[in-house]
This record gives C-alpha cells, sequence and structure tokens, in this order.
C-alpha cells in the first residue's frame, strides 16, 4: 500500500482507503460480521483511512468502526459527515446548535473525544455562501470536538465554493472513469490551496467493476434500486448518474483496456490514482475479498498514455453529453 498526504492536515493515508456506506446501508442487505471481516481486511491491506457518515445506517456504520479500533492496535484515521440527518434537509438546518448535536452523537458513536476529520455532507448550495456555518465548524475545532474539516460535494462548483473558506482541509468529490470533470480546473485550483481530495464513488457504483450486467437484480433497500433516477437523493450518487445502459456499454468498450491478471475494478481504481491530485480513493466492501481486490490496485504499475486517452476518449464519445454538464 502507498500512501498520500491528506491535504495540510498532516495526515498520510493510504491511496486505497475504506468508504463505509454500505456497511451502514442503502446497498442492500448487510451483515455486521462481514461487514467486521471487510474492515479488518482493509487494515491488513495497508488501510489507515476510513470514511464514513453519522446517516449510513443511522450511526451503525460508525458503531462497527469503534469497534474496529477496539480490536485493532494500528492508528486508523477516520473521516465522518454531518448534515444529512436533517428533515427536511436545509440550509437553515446547518446551525450550530444542529451541527453540534451532529458531532456529539458521532463521538459517542466511534467512542472517541476528538474526531478526526468532519465533513459536511453535500449541502444544499447556498450553504457555501454561508460564512457563518463554516465559523460554527471554527468554534467545534477550537472546543476540541473536531481536528478537522472538509465539505462532500456534488458539484465541482460547489467544490470551488468551498475551498474559499481558509480552514476546509479536504474535500469529498465523485471522482471516477465516468466522471472527469473535477480534474480540469478544480484539481488544479485545490493543489494551489494544499486541499486534500478523497475521490468518492470511485467505481460508479459497482458499473467499474465489470461485474454489473443488464440483467443484474437489485434489492429493495438498494440504492442502485431506489434512487436510480434521483428519487431519494441527488442521482448522481448512483452509477455516477449515467443511463445505466450506456454505462454498460461503456463498460464493455472499456474492458479491452484492462492489462490480464487485473480485475476491472483495479484498473478503474489505478486509473483514478494516475492523477496526483488525489489523496486517496474510497472504494466500499461488503466482503473481505472485495476490499482485498480493491486495496491491491495501489501495487499496481501506472497505466499506460495509450489506455489513458482511451478512456477519455469513451468518456468524451459516451458518456460526457450525460453528465459534464451536471455536476
Amino acid at each position: 500500500m502507498n500512501y498520500r498526504a491528506l491535504g495540510s492536515t498532516g495526515y498520510k493515508v493510504s491511496e486505497i482507503s475504506f468508504g463505509a456506506w454500505a456497511i451502514g446501508g442503502s446497498w442492500g442487505t448487510v451483515d455486521d460480521s462481514e461487514s467486521m471481516a471487510a474492515l479488518h481486511q482493509a487494515i491488513d491491506s495497508g488501510v489507515n483511512f476510513i470514511d464514513t457518515a453519522d446517516v449510513y445506517g443511522m450511526g451503525r456504520s460508525e458503531r462497527l468502526i469503534a469497534q474496529l479500533k477496539r480490536e485493532r492496535k494500528e492508528e486508523i484515521v477516520v473521516a465522518t459527515k454531518a448534515g444529512r440527518r436533517l428533515s427536511p434537509h436545509t440550509a437553515e438546518g446547518y446551525n450550530e446548535a444542529n451541527l453540534t448535536g451532529f458531532i456529539e452523537d458521532s463521538l459517542r458513536n466511534l467512542e472517541v473525544d476528538c474526531l478526526d476529520l468532519v465533513q459536511l455532507h453535500c449541502p444544499p448550495t447556498a450553504v457555501y455562501y454561508s460564512p457563518e456555518v463554516f465559523g460554527s465548524l471554527d468554534r467545534l475545532v477550537e472546543a476540541g470536538k473536531i481536528r478537522n474539516y472538509g465539505v462532500s460535494v456534488e458539484k465541482v462548483e460547489e467544490a470551488l465554493k468551498a475551498i474559499e473558506f481558509p480552514n476546509v482541509k479536504t474535500i469529498q468529490i465523485i471522482f471516477n472513469a465516468f466522471r472527469l470533470r473535477p480534474s480540469q480546473l478544480f484539481f488544479e485550483q485545490a493543489a494551489k490551496k494544499n486541499i486534500g481530495i478523497l475521490a468518492r464513488v470511485p467505481l460508479a457504483s459497482g458499473l467499474l467493476t465489470g461485474k454489473i450486467t443488464a440483467n443484474s437484480q437489485f434489492e429493495d433497500s438498494d440504492h442502485r434500486k431506489f434512487n436510480r433516477h434521483g428519487e431519494r437523493f441527488d442521482q448522481g450518487e448512483t452509477f455516477s448518474g449515467v443511463d445505466f445502459e450506456t454505462a454498460l456499454q461503456a463498460v464493455d468498450e472499456m474492458r479491452a483496456l484492462v492489462p490480464e491478471g487485473v480485475s476491472m475494478a483495479q484498473f478503474a481504481l489505478r486509473w483514478i490514482l494516475m492523477h496526483p491530485a488525489i489523496s486517496c480513493a474510497i472504494p466500499g466492501g461488503k466482503n473481505p475479498a472485495q476490499v482485498k481486490d480493491n486495496c491491491a490496485a495501489s501495487g499496481l504499475p501506472p497505466l499506460t498514455e495509450a489506455a489513458m486517452a482511451a478512456v477519455a476518449r469513451i468518456y468524451d464519445q459516451r458518456i460526457s453529453p450525460l453528465v459534464h454538464h451536471r455536476w
């Protein structure tokens, strides 16, 4: 496993880390014992950074991570998120009282006195124009409740606005072979300010594993069924917002680029790591085999210029018209 600086936080994190959405819920049936095995496999594979959120299973994911930390001696940096528990999810809800309450809940769930990294969880766009929200986070840092804070965003424009606030340390953004726009202006601006970048949805909700087919069935509790068209939250969170049939066609075309002995998921993750602005990719994993396969991407040789150009061509021809202008 290789490690990269997480912006100006002082942390060096595994470039393939662990996204803990799936072990909390919204990805079909999950079993806590299997989730714990997946988490232990991550640490065994050199992962030292886990990304979660209070809303993933309403604390379930955070509590599993607390159990992991009790069972392991390695230093593990944990990032969590706050804000999506608001109902309704409005900009006005991102006030100091609510944020403080969310932080206190995460402190209890994770069994710590101070959170390593807190990220606003895809807040409404108006929040990025509310200095008082970021002032509240500054006061939580001063109070010793959190060490660092950042924002998980939906859109590049939101990311660019967020990094105008001087104490924002990280941006979490969807970035994968089906979502190239962040690598343009945003990566350049983030580098100037030493912002840590977490690449979320790195496998496009499983599409870029190459294992999903036109006949794949998803459980009612899986967002790949209930949020296909943005019914519950932003459509871009599911399959990166790409039309399912179009995405499968693009995946089939991309298969020819995958070197022998490399899984498609590893290829997709290695593609992300070819971008030096990225601090880490955070694929999920519901079982140890998935986690082990994902983590092996860190040890792969660089992709060829021809492969990188081919991915860009597939994106430009098939994907860009559907997503580039939206996120």
